[in-house]
């Protein structure tokens, strides 16, 4: 009886006792299953305790497996239970068994021969532990490598690692049918593994050889972690499930025979059926695994060296040194699979792809010992099998050291395999091999684009993906400023996880799939025209029309729901009405109405005041018909314009946000702002409105002087009371006048008419034709930018405070001009005005002067325009001569 009959026959006794619904087979699979689909450990003990509960000792047993479930694997569990009640039924007998003879297959991987029993003692020993985990080892599980059945019957060739599948299902079934006992890959393991202690003895004994009785040691095997580890750095439980990996088995002690007293054809025999446990990872006798270095690196530490027996024939030797590396690459393969497990979802499905190859390998010895088994098999004849899987393996092999080495996740081993097909160009059956492994490693990730830029949803619990979510808040608890940074910072892409085929689509990619954000957040419902299925073909590039259709559609839609659905056009029309007075008699009203208001102190500045005039301005003039009047509101800053700007070009803006007040007028204060809701806010964010103010600030300060010009200029009629003389001295006052109104109002000119006009001109033709959102923010911020650097409110450009500094002095000059016209005109007044001429010429030349600077190192700016406005006749042209001179005479 073998081991597993005798492990079910304890098993059907207990259940035929308790009379439990159950049956051996059913028990076993339960303790043999993965860990995926393993019952829990309380289960598994119900089910133990369910078909033993009649015996004495139940609750000792019982217990003793808990502690064993919680450290140990839970076939091994299963076989200390079943030891515990066979001691005690005698079912297990204390002997060894003696040499058996030949199978009927004559395979030495199918030859079934009896292990030796566990002695039933009343305390546990090591050679029991060591006994019970060897029949663990040999009861085949459920592992990722044996689980799955093979779909047809492999050919000796290199297909069979390709995955390519043979469609005869017909022929393989009926194999199956005659030979229940190859039907299922996961008793090759079981085969090879019983079959090592009795190679040396069924050797023996068809060459004839001696008998040697068999001594009465348990078989043990050296599992202890210290030993693993020395082995091959991978932990205990790795053995059971995942690989053998030339694991040492002691006991069973024979004689080996005289190799080199053999005649050739039974040293090819003997070699052969090594050879084939060789390929599977299990010791031989004359094909001996040399000890790992440890302390070896690189490459060298994942390859396996082997000692040949010295009495082999040299004939045999060399054939053997050729097909050998072939089981040190499968073997690495194995180590590499079982050590990155679980390092992500490319990693995992690279993994399922190699799991796939390792049955196919199996069946191909499977094959090949079948010719053994027909005596038609020779080493020359299998080197001949295998020369292209070895090749083929040697690839797989060296390509998954690379990832080993360097530590590649994700998209990393994606751009690696990507590269070894460009390498691989004219070895076929590698490079096919590759596209195979490269497409199934890809699968995971290709689901996780396709949901992004079909659906905009990131499922990337690996961190894997080249897209990262970085919102931190939930929609109920955004940030002020929301929308600006939604657009910059929601979504970035991490450019060391875009693999090597998709990094000229990350940015389209990227792009996508915040569209379809947008979409969502609008309420709308994302549903794209044709669903495609997205998956990578090395071969070709057909996952880029894909891409690029979601990214057309995205861009569509979003499109049609900013433009259409919430009139952004509409929207950028009352912003340039409202905040670069484009809408004149709205402007001159709401200053009529609060000009008062605005005149204090900004610290007695009533904003309810201001909100109230604005909504009465607004349904008096010619906005009334605006249906975005409602958006335009007041607000009042704690800095003037300099200031903002001198800030922003020092770059504190955090300092001067918590800066004390300044002792500043409502006027210098004031700025208009628009608020707007999603997903226009995309458009017209924080920063944008900014520009606007700035923009609108400086404007409406140059138009409250141009005002208070004009108002000066009704005084002319009282000049006309004065003598002669006194008349005399108004004449200087209103020719300064004149030519202050003059400088203001090109300046106006020049910012509204031969700037924000034409640019704007521009915006409106270019946004006709914009084909995604990025084009229209783009758009928009050119014109910003465009319109802020020749108003010039750049941070490159100084001229703000100038301008700035010409408008204070002609206010001053105002105030001064309406406080002296009670009064009697004295030489105090004439020099007064001396001085304001002076002060106001030397700063326009000056302004002047920087202007023409800025325009020798940059021509394509407009500020010369400017220059020829104001000094049109050539005026101050003459006035800087003059200074020159001055200056030179000293």
């Amino acid at each position: 009886m073998s081991k597993v009959d005798q492990v079910r026959g304890v098993l059907r006794n207990l259940i035929i006792e308790s009379q439990a619904p159950y049956t051996p087979d059913i028990i076993v699979r339960h303790f043999r299953a993965t860990h995926e689909r393993r019952l829990s450990s309380n289960e598994l003990l119900h089910l133990l305790a369910t078909i033993s509960q009649k015996r004495p000792n139940f609750q000792t047993v019982i217990t003793e497996v808990t502690h064993i479930l919680k450290t140990k694997d839970p076939m091994y569990a299963l076989l200390v239970f079943v030891e515990r009640y066979s001691c005690e039924d005698s079912h297990l007998k204390v002997e060894m068994p003696s040499p058996t003879t030949q199978s009927s297959t004559g395979s030495p991987v199918s030859a079934m021969s009896s292990l030796s029993m566990v002695q039933c003692a009343s305390t546990r020993s090591l050679s029991d532990d060591s006994a019970i985990h060897t029949m663990s080892q040999s009861i085949s599980t459920s592992t990722p490598m044996n689980y799955r059945r093979s779909e047809s019957f492999p050919v000796l060739y290199t297909g069979a690692l390709c995955g390519r599948r043979n469609q005869n299902l017909k022929l393989y079934h009926q194999k199956q049918k005659n030979d229940p006992e190859r039907a299922d890959l996961s008793v090759i393991k079981e085969r090879v593994l019983m079959a090592v202690s009795s190679s040396s003895k069924t050797s023996d004994r068809r060459l004839g050889s001696t008998e040697v009785g068999s001594t009465k040691s348990s078989v043990r095997i050296k599992t202890c972690n210290s030993f693993l580890m020395a082995v091959t750095c991978l932990p205990d439980e790795y053995r059971t499930h995942m690989l053998w990996d030339y694991c040492k088995v002691e006991g069973n002690k024979m004689v080996k025979p005289e190799l080199g007293a053999l005649p050739f054809a039974s040293q090819q025999q003997v070699l052969l059926k090594e050879l084939f446990h060789c390929l599977c990872g299990t010791r031989g006798n004359f094909i001996v695994p040399l000890p790992p270095d440890m302390i070896s690196t690189g490459i060298a530490k994942y390859e396996t060296n082997f000692n040949i027996h010295v009495h082999l024939d040299k004939s045999l030797t060399e054939p053997l040194q050729d097909i050998l590396p072939l089981a040190s690459y499968f073997m690495g393969i194995q180590k590499m699979m079982a050590a990155t497990d679980g390092h992500g979802q490319v990693i995992n499905s690279l993994n399922a792809a190699l799991q796939d190859l390792t049955q196919d390998f199996y069946v191909l010895v499977v094959q090949s010992e079948k010719e053994l088994q027909q005596q038609e098999l020779t080493v020359h004849k299998l080197l001949y099998y295998l020369e292209p899987t070895i090749w083929v393996m040697k690839e797989i092999w060296t390509t998954l050291v690379d990832v080993q080495l360097k530590e590649f996740v994700g998209a990393a081993v994606l751009t690696h395999l990507h590269g070894r097909i460009k390498r691989l160009e004219g070895d076929g059956a590698a490079q096919q091999i590759m596209i195979n492994l490269t497409h199934q490693a890809a699968k995971p990730y290709m689901r996780m684009l396709q949901l992004w830029i079909q659906k905009g949803v990131i499922v990337d619990r690996n961190h894997e993906f080249l897209v990262e979510d970085n919102e931190v808040v939930h929609q109920g608890e955004l940030p002020e400023h929301y929308s600006d940074d939604y657009w910059e910072k929601r979504y970035t892409v991490r450019r060391d996880r875009i693999p090597f085929f998709l990094e000229k689509y990350s940015d389209k990619i990227l792009r996508t799939g915040k569209y379809l954000n947008v979409i969502r957040q609008c309420g709308k419902r994302v549903m794209p025209t044709q669903k495609m299925e997205l998956h990578l073909d090395p071969t070709n590039e057909r996952h880029v029309y894909v891409i690029n259709d979601a990214y057309y559609f995205a861009a569509r839609m979003l499109l049609d729901v900013l433009l259409t659905e919430n009139d952004l056009m509409g929207h950028l029309q009352s912003v340039k009405n409202y905040l670069l007075l484009n809408q004149g008699d709205f402007t001159m009203q709401f200053m009529d109405a609060c000009e008062d208001e605005l005149s204090k102190n900004v610290d007695l500045v009533l904003p309810m005041t201001l909100e109230n005039l604005l909504g009465l301005t607004l349904r008096l003039s010619s906005a009334r018909n605006d249906p975005y009047k409602d958006d335009l509101h007041c607000e009042l800053l704690t800095y003037d314009l300099v200031t903002q700007m001198s800030k922003i070009m020092n770059h504190k803006e955090e300092y001067w946000q918590s800066q004390d007040r300044l002792d500043l007028s409502g006027l210098e204060c004031f700025a208009f702002t628009y608020e707007v809701k999603w997903p226009v806010s995309l458009v017209l964010n924080h920063i944008a409105i900014s520009k606007y103010q700035m923009l609108f600030r400086q404007l409406f300060f140059c138009k409250h002087v141009e005002r208070q010009l004009c108002k000066i200029w009704k005084e002319n009629s009282i000049a006309k009371k004065f003598s002669a003389q006194a008349a005399e001295l108004y004449r200087s006052a209103f020719t300064l006048r004149q030519r202050m109104m003059n400088a203001i109002q090109n300046l106006e000119y020049y910012m509204m008419i031969e700037i924000i006009e034409p640019n704007w001109h521009i915006f409106i033709e270019k946004m006709k034709k914009v084909e995604n959102v990025d084009n229209v923010l783009g758009l928009h911020q050119d014109f910003l930018d465009s319109c802020l650097k020749n108003c010039m409110l750049t941070e490159s450009s100084h001229l703000n405070r100038a301008i700035f500094k010409l408008c204070k002095i002609c206010l001053k000059f105002c105030d001064f001009i309406q406080l002296e016209t009670s009064l009697d005109p004295t030489d105090t007044f004439s020099e007064r005005i001396k001085l304001f001429d002076l002060e106001f010429t030397g700063l326009l030349i000056s302004f002047l002067k920087q202007i023409n600077n800025m325009a020798k190192k940059n021509t394509s700016d407009r500020f010369m325009n400017l220059v020829h406005r104001i000094n049109f006749n050539g005026f101050y042209s003459d006035q800087m001569e003059k200074l020159c001179v001055k200056d030179a005479m000293g």
